[in-house]
This record gives C-alpha cells, sequence and structure tokens, in this order.
C-alpha cells in the first residue's frame, strides 16, 4: 500500500504551507497518521501524529505552528505549517500504522504503510 503526499514545494521563513497524504483504496480512519522529517545528513524525525479519536500529538520543535488533521471520508491526513522556518526545511513523509501504541507515536519503526515524501524549502 502506498500513501501519496503531495503539496510540498518553496517557501519563505514565516510562510505557510499545506501537506496532504491520501491513501486511495484504502479505509485508514482506525489507523494511526503520521508526518516525519528528514533533513539533509538527519536522521528521519517525527513531526506530528493523528490517531483515530483524532488526538494529536507534535514534536516540540513545531507544536504551535504546525496543525494535523484528518480527513476520514476522503481518506487523507493534512499537515498545516506555519511560521515556517529555514530549519523546517526537510523531505516529509507521510506514515501510518494501526497497531502503533500511544507511547510510540514518536518511533517511525512503529510504522509500516509510507508514502513517497514530500520536499519543502525554506529560505530565510
Amino acid at each position: 500500500v502506498q500513501l501519496q503526499a503531495s503539496g510540498g514545494g518553496l517557501a519563505q521563513a514565516g510562510d505557510s504551507l499545506s501537506l496532504s497524504c491520501a491513501a486511495p483504496g484504502r479505509t485508514f480512519g482506525s489507523y494511526v497518521m503520521a508526518w516525519f522529517r528528514q533533513a539533509p545528513e538527519k536522521e528521519r524525525e517525527f513531526v506530528a501524529a493523528i490517531n483515530r479519536g483524532r488526538s494529536t500529538f507534535y514534536s516540540d520543535s513545531v507544536k504551535g505552528r504546525f496543525t494535523i488533521s484528518r480527513d476520514n471520508a476522503k481518506n487523507t491526513v493534512y499537515l498545516r505549517m506555519n511560521a515556517l522556518k529555514p530549519e523546517d526545511t526537510a523531505v516529509y513523509y507521510c506514515a501510518a500504522s494501526s497497531s502503533v501504541i500511544m507511547s510510540q507515536y514518536r518511533n517511525s519503526d512503529m510504522y509500516y504503510y509510507w508514502g513517497q515524501g514530500t520536499l519543502v524549502t525554506v529560505s530565510s
């Protein structure tokens, strides 16, 4: 199963961008959906997650600036990124899991469906 991420691009510091991740043909209403990112020469890191109860979780670096949401009718998860900073520059990946527990939401190894990644570049 392939998730389809889109919406990346170029932005200036302070701008906003929105990412989308669709799962065509799949019903992901019961899945935990998450976004991770990987900057050049850095490890992949957790950004945000949303569970089937729509509870949301964020890394400290994006809390208050990014918002994750989901539309189960469209099998789509979104990441709204406000007040972008140059350090937000990375390839962003969406991920899904039906079995990850709350204490492991930040662990990329717990997700077994992944999107192809979409590049976000923020200039200063």
